[in-house]
């Protein structure tokens, strides 16, 4: 390197890990992943690209005249008048230049002072929007967390917020990624603010934006095929997505997309969470919101996944992540680091990376949550309000079995078309916690886990007649047909190479029963007399029990009996055939929720609590360590190293480099929220255990 050069920008809070730049195989590669996303369809035609700038212009216009209507209502001059103002901006997805055929546009309406969101907002425009002829399915939602307007205008999907910054007038040239845009305003208007502040801030803060962007198009679309793009389920959403893209591209400035994804992967297989993954560093008390901080706020030290955006105040996007929903995503990173060294080695082709996960394959036992209503409006408005709290359920499932019943709720909805009335339903996939020593027979009983998830569904202000909810526990073989795309159960596909293999079913001794009978047995009346002989004193429970109601240490558990019926879980014909880490059948070790079982005097033990040697999920105490000082020391060591290379680009060179950042990874150490030492790679998936279900 030349000593009279400038020295390349360093873009994030530390050096890069490879200032490597592509290779012909990785032009030619990157050539490849764009033809396939070209046919894959996740680039708008023309056509609908001018449409959504005539929708956006349009919408322009109809804020600007609400803002005038209102200043002349309210007795201003008429130069106030003349000059009132509202600017449109947008963000998410098509601000960032991402956006697919049928995206929604996420927008902001910033207008004055005197125009308020209770009232002028969700009032007058709503009104005012509901005259419009190219408007429709409008729906307002003043009580989310970010209050927002929805509706489709000529057929595109707009979600449309309000800010009113401390400003009469509000110039057509405002530039909200100032700080000043934040004076004396409320939290809820910093939060719809924030979206296009970070939106802004990350094309500032990554090195090549086109690369960025085909690297991020990938990688959303890879997250939908594997079930992991969801932030209302407990994955990640678009913004997530985009700032853990931006920070690879930041620490591979000149890689092109081939190579990017091929880092994403190796990077978030190895990185240590709960260390904050982060654009630029955390600004502080600039008009005294508070921001990210787990030394300060208690609340922090409890987020498992931690990406921090990169506009004051800086908060945790990634909020909704759970302990069952991380160890999802982690499995799929390192199935797409497997893959992405196939590519890289020639032995596969980017459409094996986008092969979609098999759900319905890869557990034992499930959970199926059913909404009806009874015309399609009340469904849309029913399930709305369901989903968001599915998390709920997870998070409370985790919490009153400590930890060992872990969820895998699936982020897409299915609808039985044999019904009557409006009908969708979401499914969970249950696991118990692997390497967890469970006794004989050990039950988990969520039946009142489940009863405190209706009991908050049913809390509903809008409810109406035929809003129903139904959760119920099903096994692989028992779940409906109409969530296969042909209406029928397809023939098990043969399993990726790398793919363990799973122990036999009946090598434990099941009985085999029918799915045909277990339906049958699953609705009859309490008190069927269908015991297996010998067998109910041996078993265990893990019951709803919270921290304050738990019995000391030394009590005994009683027996939990379910319906009179006691019985093995059925086996499979297919049980010698592969299957890999991410989409191994894990089951618990027995399930009880509300419509199979009723249990007397079911107790978890103090005894049996110790025994395990689970941790209560809400024994949050020890600070979250920021990663900043141990990654920059290591990185810059790594990039000093590199610059004295002579071959940046020979193979030994980047064998040196993968070392290095697995060094860097793995220097990336730090306690979690819950006190355990977060350390490297997750334990090997144990091979299947049968398990014993109740009926």
């Amino acid at each position: 390197m030349a000593s009279g050069s400038d020295p390349p920008k360093q873009y994030g809070i530390t050096k890069p890990l490879s200032l490597l730049g592509p290779v012909e195989a990785d032009l030619q590669r990157t050539a490849e992943l764009e033809k396939f996303l070209v046919e894959a369809g996740l680039y708008e035609s023309p056509d609908e690209s001018a449409r959504r700038e005539e929708v956006l212009g349009k919408l322009d216009q109809i804020v600007k005249d609400w803002v005038k209507q209102l200043t002349s209502q309210r007795g201003y001059t008429d130069q106030m008048v003349e000059e009132a103002n509202a600017v449109l901006f947008t963000f998410g997805s098509y601000r960032l230049g991402v956006h697919g055929p049928g995206a929604d546009i996420d927008t902001l309406c910033v207008g004055p002072s005197y125009v308020n969101r209770e009232e002028d907002f969700f009032i007058v425009l709503h009104g005012i929007l509901a005259q419009t002829e190219d408007v429709t399915e409008l729906q307002p939602v003043p009580d989310a967390h970010v209050p927002v307007m929805k509706f489709k205008f000529h057929g595109i999907s707009i979600d449309l917020l309000y800010a009113s910054v401390s400003l009469l007038v509000v110039p057509a040239d405002l530039d909200i990624s100032q700080g000043s845009v934040l004076y004396d305003v409320d939290e809820a208007t910093v939060r719809s603010l924030n979206g296009c502040r970070v939106a802004d801030q990350i094309i500032r803060l990554v090195p090549n934006i086109e690369n960025f962007r085909t690297t991020l198009r990938c990688l959303k679309y890879w997250a939908k095929r594997r079930g992991v793009y969801s932030n209302v389920t407990g994955f990640l959403g678009g913004v997530n997505w985009a700032l853990l893209v931006a920070r690879v591209c930041q620490l591979y400035p000149n890689a092109v997309p081939s190579m990017l994804v091929s880092r994403f992967f190796r990077v978030f297989t190895q990185w240590q969470w709960p260390n904050p993954v982060m654009l630029c560093s955390i600004e502080e008390d600039e008009v005294g919101f508070p921001v990210w901080d787990p030394r300060k706020n208690p609340r922090d030290r409890c987020h498992h996944m931690p990406i921090i955006t990169p506009a004051y105040p800086c908060m945790n996007s990634s909020y909704n992540v759970s302990t069952s929903t991380l160890r999802v995503m982690v499995e799929q990173f390192q199935f797409g680091n497997k893959i992405c060294q196939e590519i890289e080695m020639n032995k596969a082709s980017w459409s094996a990376l986008f092969e979609p996960f098999q759900f319905f394959e890869a557990y034992k036992n499930y959970l199926q949550v059913d909404i009806i209503a009874e015309d399609d409006e009340d469904l849309r408005l029913w399930k709305g309000w369901v989903e968001s709290r599915l998390r709920q359920l997870t998070l409370k499932i985790e919490r009153d079995t400590y930890g060992m019943l872990q969820c895998h709720p699936y982020p897409h909805e299915y609808a039985d078309p044999s019904r009557q009335c409006a009908h969708c339903a979401f499914f969970m996939g249950l696991s118990r916690k692997e390497g967890v020593k469970i006794q004989e027979g050990q039950q988990f009983d969520i039946r009142g886990t489940v009863d405190e998830f209706r009991h908050d569904i049913n809390l509903y202000m809008f409810w109406k007649p035929g809003m129903e909810l139904a959760v119920s526990h099903v096994r692989r073989k028992q779940i409906p047909a109409y969530v296969f795309p042909e209406g029928y159960k397809r023939p098990r596909p043969s399993r990726h190479v790398n793919h363990q293999s799973d122990k036999n079913d009946n090598e434990d001794g099941t009985v085999t029963q029918s799915p045909d009978s277990q339906l049958k047995r699953k609705h009859d009346s309490v008190g069927t007399d269908d015991i297996e002989p010998n067998r109910s004193a041996k078993r265990s429970s893990v019951s709803p029990v919270h921290p304050k109601n738990s019995p000391q240490s030394g009590s005994t558990g009683d027996e939990t009996r379910c319906n009179n019926q006691i019985k093995r879980a059925p086996s499979d014909a297919s049980g010698g055939s592969p299957a890999s880490p991410q989409a191994s059948e894990r089951s618990p070790d027995t399930i009880v929720s509300s419509p199979m079982c009723t249990t007397t005097g079911a107790v978890c033990s103090g005894d049996a609590i110790s025994k395990h040697g689970v941790p209560l999920v809400e024994n949050c105490t020890t600070p979250t360590v920021a990663v900043c000082t141990t990654l920059k020391r290591v990185a810059e060591k790594v990039v000093s190293e590199l610059v004295g290379s002579e071959r940046l680009g020979s193979n030994n060179s980047a064998e040196l480099l993968e070392s290095m950042e697995k060094d860097v990874l793995a220097e990336n150490v730090c306690f979690g929220g819950n006190g355990v030492t977060q350390g490297g790679l997750p334990e090997e998936l144990e091979p299947n255990l049968r398990i014993e279900v109740v009926s």
